[in-house]
């Protein structure tokens, strides 16, 4: 059993209770402003048997949308929170392999029977984990030969009108969440200090950053 402490066993008790009472609606409202995600999971270009994780999967949605889009890959996710992870084991059942752990370091082979991953995927959660750069850094440890980190998450929305913006952001810190507007220069900063190829897309009006790190062969 995994054994959160320090600053990890904080944050998961702070998100534990922004999730206690929204882990039920939480799909069925996320799915307004969460945008990006499943261009994301498009993207994934994933062959069968491919081992893909999930850091901070939540309820298990981006999981099992994995699962349908590209069939055949072997599905494992960790979350800090035990009430979302609860959500993910209901919906994913015996399909996916997940864990408690701190996405910012964890053992895979420990936790999830593997040391390396063919496709690791981060989805609106480094904008809600504070060692957000080193959990960039552990996710990119994390591929295997040829594979890839897939990152979306909030940025600027420097095209909404001043107004919007504002009352956006505002909202968002309600529940701790913080745009990570240097994303794109903290990946290719990594990807140069780790011989990994860097791409990133910005999506409509600025609100969402995408960007994959990619490993050689």
């Amino acid at each position: 059993m995994t054994t959160l402490a320090g600053p990890a066993r904080d944050h998961a008790a702070l998100m534990d209770a922004i999730y206690r009472r929204q882990v039920w609606l939480y799909d069925a409202t996320r799915k307004y402003y969460l945008f990006g995600r499943d261009r994301l999971i498009r993207d994934l270009d994933a062959p069968p048997g491919a081992r893909v994780l999930e850091l901070g999967c939540g309820t298990g949605r981006n999981l099992a949308l994995i699962g349908r889009r590209w069939p055949g890959m072997r599905l494992h996710g960790i979350d800090i929170s035990q009430d979302m992870l609860g959500a993910a084991r209901r919906r994913l059942g015996a399909d996916a392999r997940l864990a408690l752990a701190d996405a910012s370091q964890f053992d895979p082979q420990a936790l999830l029977g593997t040391p390396l991953f063919d496709r690791v995927v981060i989805s609106f959660a480094l904008s809600m984990i504070p060692p957000w750069q080193d959990t960039i850094a552990q996710a990119a440890h994390l591929l295997a030969p040829g594979g890839s980190l897939h990152m979306v998450d909030f940025h600027d929305a420097a095209g909404l009108p001043g107004p919007l913006r504002r009352g956006l952001q505002a909202w968002l810190a309600r529940f701790h969440v913080t745009p990570r507007t240097d994303l794109a220069t903290v990946s290719r900063t990594l990807a140069a200090q780790s011989g990994l190829v860097c791409d990133v897309h910005t999506g409509p009006l600025g609100y969402y950053r995408l960007v994959t790190m990619t490993r050689a062969r």
